[in-house]
């Protein structure tokens, strides 16, 4: 799949404007703050139906306008695809799909898939484990809407959970109240944690691939899922179910609570050092970008087509040999990039977008 236009109205900093792209390389060129990471956001938005920077869909209207929006056209296997986004100050935003209302986000997951990179995600690295299980949880939602409809079904459990957990309601009453919570809780989640395990198995073998790649086979990267295990949800449930027990009175004098799918990690261990604490900063990089680059293989795997690749100032961050080895490895992917600067050589047969405050600037 690949994006071939984008009109954008009043979005952050621009007025009207329409650009155009090309199913490989797309260079987005121009000075800092002129509106380039902007014209991703667009593009990771048709897909996930929210902002990679921020909660607040006012902030996506041009600071002087009370409406805002972008159309985007999308070429996919079977067809043609548009994504049309509304702001509007006083209102819920709208979303349409080939002139059609989508009542629910989770019917935007899969017309569009992207995969998003910038330097704020050697966060998916190096920061706390919410931002790997937010990678998991956001692939497999693109790649299948019932998992992110048990998600989101799960984390009101969660909410719920932790409100009992937290009340001042009579000690019994919280001590019978808490074993319905925690059956659904192991419904729920021991389907999430199967769903995680059997991706991160998937994601493996391509992560290890591009990591060793990457690095020139110098460095050898082991992957893998911290929480419960099972080879069954039935497996898992029981375990989920056996640790809520032996938790409960840690969560009683907490309140909150402690074990599920939403407190379990990714594991990632180069060459024998847990990479998450100890790696240096460019071995934390070359590890984010392998895991990014493992998704593009599989969607492909799963889609039978490769998503739209996002790369927002990373070639900055990279070695000219890191470079030339990414380049390579994307070169059957649509791939849009945003930068400062460029090597014409390296880029000869990219398509050049000029960008300054808001403008596409046309020769």
């Amino acid at each position: 799949m690949f994006v071939t236009e984008l009109k954008l109205n009043n979005y952050r900093n621009y007025g009207e404007e329409k650009i155009n792209f090309k199913p490989n390389i797309n260079l987005i060129v121009g000075k800092n703050a002129q509106g380039k990471t902007n014209l991703l956001e667009t593009i990771y938005y048709s897909a996930i139906g929210k902002s990679p920077r921020t909660t607040k869909d006012a902030d996506l209207i041009n600071w002087n306008k009370d409406k805002a929006s972008f159309v985007l056209s999308l070429q996919k296997k079977e067809g043609k695809k548009t994504i049309e986004v509304i702001f509007n100050r006083q209102t819920k935003k709208t979303i349409k799909v080939n002139g059609v209302n989508l009542l629910k986000i989770g019917d935007l997951l899969g017309v569009n898939n992207v995969v998003f990179f910038s330097p704020d995600e050697l966060k998916l690295v190096k920061d706390a484990p919410q931002d790997r299980r937010k990678f998991m949880d956001t692939d497999i939602s693109q790649l299948n809407k019932s998992y992110f409809y048990q998600l989101v079904k799960y984390n009101k459990i969660i909410d719920q959970r932790n409100k009992l957990l937290k009340s001042k309601n009579n000690p019994k009453t919280i001590e019978q109240t808490l074993p319905i919570w925690d059956a659904q809780l192991c419904d729920a989640g021991s389907k999430l944690i199967k769903k995680r395990i059997e991706f991160l198995d998937k994601l493996k073998e391509y992560v290890v691939a591009s990591h060793k790649f990457l690095t020139g086979g110098k460095e050898t990267l082991e992957i893998s899922y911290a929480g419960i295990l099972g080879e069954t949800t039935e497996e898992i449930s029981q375990k989920l179910a056996k640790a809520l027990l032996e938790c409960r009175e840690k969560d009683l004098k907490l309140g909150y609570t402690n074990v599920g799918p939403h407190r379990d990690d990714i594991k990632l261990i180069v060459n024998g050092i847990d990479i998450r604490s100890f790696g240096s900063q460019g071995q934390q990089r070359t590890v984010a970008l392998s895991m990014k680059l493992a998704e593009l293989e599989i969607f492909k795997e799963e889609c039978g087509e490769y998503p739209i690749l996002l790369l927002d100032d990373v070639l900055s961050e990279l070695d000219q040999d890191r470079q030339q080895r990414l380049l390579w490895k994307v070169k059957d992917v649509q791939t849009i990039i945003t930068t400062t600067q460029y090597d014409p050589f390296m880029m000869q047969d990219a398509n050049i977008i000029k960008i300054e405050n808001g403008k596409h600037l046309t020769e």
